[in-house]
This record gives structure tokens, sequence and C-alpha cells, in this order.
């Protein structure tokens, strides 16, 4: 049975009431319950923080011993040198995620400290982004 972990950092507790133009409306406690029922054959575990260093303590704890990481570090992404390096530290493989399309807003989401190391990155596809990451790993 494959091991995977998704990842979400900051704000992304607020999903369901954070501008939901771009977030959508459903929570992602709803959305990982649907994510749960639907790969029976995989084991999920989900972890969100709003603290950088939390981020990077989880890496570390999960980094050598899943299948894959699916890894939204959010606001997190385009600021954070340590995320990405922790990213490059460990043997587990990782996908990033977003929920927007982060090339289509502000300038400053244009980069990201995360994919450089990343097996790749998905996003632009809603809630969906998740989906297609943990399909990357299967």
């Amino acid at each position: 049975m494959k091991k995977i972990i998704i990842i979400n950092g900051p704000n992304l507790n607020l999903l369901g009431k954070r501008e939901p133009t771009i977030y959508g409306n459903l929570t992602f406690k709803a959305y990982y319950k649907d994510i749960i029922e639907k790969y029976k054959d995989v084991s999920f575990e989900y972890y969100q923080s709003n603290h950088e260093g939390d981020l990077v303590d989880k890496l570390h704890d999960v980094g050598f011993a899943y299948d894959g990481i699916v890894l939204n570090a959010a606001a997190y992404t385009h600021t954070s040198v340590a995320l990405g390096d922790a990213v490059k530290a460990i043997e587990t493989p990782v996908v990033e995620v977003h929920i927007s399309n982060t090339f289509s807003r502000e300038a400053f989401r244009h980069n990201s400290y995360i994919s450089p190391h990343a097996k790749g990155v998905i996003l632009g596809f809603g809630l969906q982004s998740y989906e297609l990451a943990i399909q990357s790993f299967l």
C-alpha cells in the first residue's frame, strides 16, 4: 500500500471561507474525506500548519519513509528558502501543488523555491490539483 502525505501551508485551513472566487467553497476537510474514499488502496496522512518551521520539521519527519508528498506550501512557496532546502534534502518525491494558477496572479507568485527540487508542479486546477499529484505517485 502506497503511503502519501498531503502537506498544506499557511491560510489553507481557511479553504471554503477564504476568497471563494479563487479557492472555491469546499473545505479541505471535506475534500480530503472524498480523496480517502476514492483511493482506498492508499494510506493517507494530512498535515497543515501556518508556521514555516513546523512545515520544515514535517518534511524532515516524513521525507525518508513515505512514497510521496503532495505539498502546497501556499505563500511560503514564494518566500521560503528553508522549505526549498528541506525538499531538496529529503528522499521522498514531492509534487508541488497550487489551487490557483499562480502565473495569472501577482508577479511575486511566479517564483517558487520548491519547484527546482520537486518531482513536478501542478497548478490552476482547483482542488483537483491535489488529485493529479496523487495520481502521479500511483
